[in-house]
């Protein structure tokens, strides 16, 4: 009898606390450990504990936190890098199969800002390179034993923490979810080659709040700061008095040694780094290199990725219109992807610019359609046995050549319609389209907007890629490529937490919006006015290149050959030496 008492004593008794794969439910957030950097947030200037390198460190230098103000940066929500660090509480739900009821993923919701996450574990492919980023980004998992180990790729340029510590969009994420009982535990590690020397950890906690509320929350941009410029992007110049007194304010307050204060892998271990083991997230594109990828942006609007520069088709109805045509050498591929979208005639085709990687295939792609009319009711004789062919009048001028002359590209990809103002409307499709002149890039350049699909493309204006191109020769210059993109900033408008929305495309890279067009503009408009700073200071080109004006951006857009940081360096000095 005892022994039964006593065996039934131990069946009844509380078992351990064991690690637990359900997820799911509202949690609470803790902010015992860390409560100073989560809530007010910390201090400018401290960076410790993070293994910034030499360009990390000059961006979170530069960093002014007005930028804040500014309606492209306002209603921001943090990337998953920092948004369960924020105060905020969160919700997982399982994502059923709507088939087999199986558990397909995750949605976790309610984090700083809400920038609402899918975590599958369906198995499914990673996006290719070309697909547009999020601030969650694209996050797959799979279960090691009771964690739940989470890779996530995708992501905007963000925030590390409130500060100006930033990641670049070619960072990469891997997590693993923990659950013991009541209590989760989130390990983070960030991998980023443009501003970290090697991957940041660290942990955040929760505890189960079943009774909690866990609320959407919407916010609107507004005008914060009366009478600013146009284009104005707030920032600290390297050297100035503000950029020392807000890097020294931390160190000398708590009496923290100045290089500790300042972030570096070696300040992070005794003895020196110690490396760690990093696991990069491979984009999944099943696609064989060399094919034209077609990717449906939105409305009637399509981007053709791999023919040069990026191809816009718009389709509908009353045929196809073009944006760019891409390389030459392209012609047939680039006709059979756009057959993929519509087998109906190609009417018109836009050039944003001259360049003939964005040109090139004009006479073939043109020739393979045919025009609704001529330009006048009545003038059936001036029918195009063709597509028409807009562009700036001064495209036709580069493509052309004083009479007497040989021209540098063949009579049959010359535009056959030109405009001289600052924009041309047209309609096509069920659509409004405005062409808007925004010369920078070169002296041709337009802006193409579907106003119906709300999508922008750019031209060369605005890259994903790498430095903007001035090509001084055609008429380029910095101020007008800024002028390019904060016009673009102006027809963009996101949906809510500052994403989606109007959508942008490139002239070469990723499908982008807002979000992205302003992490380029506050780029190209920071170097501007290092560069000018340092030009009113009456230094040689030499001096300035030494002065290492990009080295922030360096990592994110230089290249090796042809547009490289020096060239891009000499290119805006250059503009701007002459403007003294």
């Amino acid at each position: 009898m005892t022994r039964a008492i006593g065996l039934f004593l131990l069946l009844i008794a509380p078992s351990p606390v064991l690690a637990q794969r359900d997820l799911a439910g509202n949690w609470a957030a803790l902010y015992h450990e860390d409560q100073p950097h989560r809530i007010p947030g910390p201090d400018l200037g401290d960076y410790t504990g993070i293994p910034l390198n030499d360009a990390g460190r000059l961006k979170a230098d530069s960093w002014d936190a007005s930028i804040l103000t500014l309606r492209e940066h306002q209603a921001k929500p943090h990337p998953s890098t920092y948004s369960l660090r924020g105060p905020a509480n969160i919700r997982i739900t399982r994502v059923l199969d709507p088939v087999t009821q199986q558990t397909i993923g995750y949605e976790l919701f309610g984090t700083f800002g809400q920038a609402t996450r899918e975590i599958w574990i369906d198995g499914r492919l990673r996006p290719p390179a070309h697909a547009a980023h999020t601030w969650a980004g694209f996050s797959t998992a799979r279960w090691d034993g009771d964690a739940l180990e989470v890779t996530t790729s995708h992501l905007k340029a963000g925030w590390l923490q409130r500060n100006g510590v930033a990641h670049s969009d070619k960072a990469t994420m891997t997590e693993r979810f923990i659950r013991h009982g009541n209590h989760l535990m989130v390990v983070t590690i960030v991998d980023d080659p443009i501003y970290l020397e090697e991957p940041f950890i660290r942990t955040t906690n929760w505890i189960l709040n079943p009774d909690q509320e866990v609320r959407r929350t919407q916010f609107d941009v507004v005008d914060e700061v009366a009478v600013r410029r146009k284009g104005e992007v707030p920032h600290y110049l390297p050297g100035s008095a503000d950029a020392a007194r807000k890097l020294t304010e931390f160190a000398s307050r708590y009496k923290v040694p100045a290089d500790a204060a300042r972030g570096a892998a070696a300040t992070l271990y005794p003895g020196g780094v110690r490396p760690l083991e990093s696991s990069p997230v491979k984009g999944s594109d099943p696609a064989p290199p060399g094919e034209i990828h077609v990717v449906h942006v939105q409305g009637n609007v399509h981007m053709l990725v791999g023919a040069g520069g990026n191809v816009v088709v718009q389709a509908g109805n009353e045929g196809v219109l073009v944006v760019d045509t891409g390389a030459e050498a392209r012609a047939a591929d680039l006709l059979a992807a756009i057959r993929k979208i519509s087998d109906k005639p190609i009417r018109i085709v836009i050039n944003t610019h001259v360049h003939a990687d964005h040109t090139g295939a004009n006479e073939a792609i043109a020739a393979t359609g045919k025009a609704l009319s001529g330009n006048a009711p009545g003038n059936s004789g001036l029918a195009l046995a063709s597509a028409r062919v807009l562009a700036h009048e001064n495209v036709l001028k580069r493509m052309g050549a004083p009479s007497g002359q040989p021209s540098p590209r063949p009579f049959g990809a010359w535009p056959t319609e030109t405009f001289f103002g600052e924009d041309k409307e047209i309609f096509f499709n069920d659509e409004a389209i405005q062409l808007f002149y925004r010369p920078g890039h070169t002296d041709g350049d337009v802006v193409v907007f579907f106003r119906k699909s709300d999508v922008v493309v750019s031209g060369d204006l605005f890259l994903t890629t790498n430095y903007p191109v001035i090509d001084a020769e055609y008429g380029g210059n910095v101020t007008g490529i800024i002028d390019g993109l904060n016009h673009i900033l102006d027809l963009t408008i996101p949906r809510d937490k500052q994403e989606g929305g109007t959508y942008v495309v490139p002239g070469h890279g990723r499908l982008s919006d807002e979000a992205d067009v302003a992490e380029y503009r506050d780029m190209l408009t920071i170097v501007r006015d290092r560069i000018q700073d340092l030009v009113m200071k009456g230094r040689s080109l030499a001096e300035v290149k030494a002065a290492r004006p990009t080295l922030d951006y360096d990592g994110r857009y230089d290249a090796t050959t042809g547009w490289t940081r020096d060239t891009f360096i000499e290119a805006v000095y250059r503009g701007l030496a002459t403007k003294r």
